[in-house]
């Protein structure tokens, strides 16, 4: 198989959580321009629908969906709604997140359970409604946001945010375990950890501790609006079909620093 047909999405359905703006649309712009078809669904639907009206000027078709993924009610339907449409649902990317910046002493429980629920209840719910499709169809390759946050401790000078590290922490191991369980039919599960891109979730982040991230970041940058399409498509791929259970860290090297 030649590389082009390797990383070729024609003719796939991905469903991705969050796809109104930031990340999210970032990746769904990336899974268009490579030939899929995707299925957009956030709480706030009208970002969804400008972004799937772009989507679709790439020459592919995109749905958009009203959807709390801590609402399995919610999720079912986006679920039930994509495959009646398409017939099978091939990629998951579930990118909805939220966070919440407070002192760990001071982070009021229900910030934390907030945080808790959308990122990894959440994330749990759509990997088990969208499995049960995969297991059904013999295939499918889900991949999770995580977050350089969820690698470990961070200077709370720069992010001090103790239940959104713990969050994306809980997102990589159950990365790893789902690819445990489910590789047996045929299910890539991946991670990929972000650094800091500019969105609207950073936005106080960055305010106050851009120069201490630029200067702990061997390229010197932030990500910019193409820099996750690579590796998104790469995990939603035929490419990455011997890649399972892998967080791909994509943060200009701050890891390492």
């Amino acid at each position: 198989m030649k590389i082009t047909e390797l990383f070729d999405l024609t003719g796939k359905t991905a469903i991705i959580t969050g796809g109104g703006r930031g990340l999210g649309e970032q990746i769904a712009i990336g899974f268009a321009e490579a030939g899929a078809n995707v299925v957009l669904c956030s709480r706030k639907k009208e970002a969804c629908d400008e972004v799937a009206a772009r989507i679709e000027k790439l020459g592919v078709k995109a749905l958009s969906f009203k959807c709390d993924i801590t609402n399995p009610a919610d999720v079912q339907e986006v679920v039930n709604e994509t495959f009646r449409s398409f017939g099978s649902i091939d990629i998951l990317v579930n990118n909805s997140g939220a966070s919440w910046g407070a002192p760990a002493i001071d982070m009021p429980l229900e910030a934390w359970n907030k945080v808790m629920n959308v990122n990894v209840t959440g994330t749990f719910i759509m990997c088990q409604t969208v499995g049960r499709i995969m297991v059904e169809q013999g295939h499918g390759k889900i991949i999770n946001i995580a977050s350089v946050a969820g690698l470990g401790g961070t200077d709370p000078n720069v992010l001090d945010a103790v239940g959104y590290n713990a969050s994306k922490g809980a997102v990589i191991t159950l990365t790893k375990d789902l690819a445990a369980k489910w590789g047996q039919h045929n299910i890539n599960i991946n991670a990929i950890a972000p650094g800091f891109f500019p969105t609207t979730m950073t936005k106080d982040v960055l305010a106050k501790g851009k120069i201490p991230i630029l200067e702990s970041t061997p390229l010197k940058r932030l990500g910019n609006e193409d820099d996750l399409k690579g590796a998104a498509v790469y995990l939603a791929s035929k490419a990455s079909d011997y890649v399972t259970g892998n967080i791909l860290i994509v943060d200009g090297g701050s890891h390492v620093m």
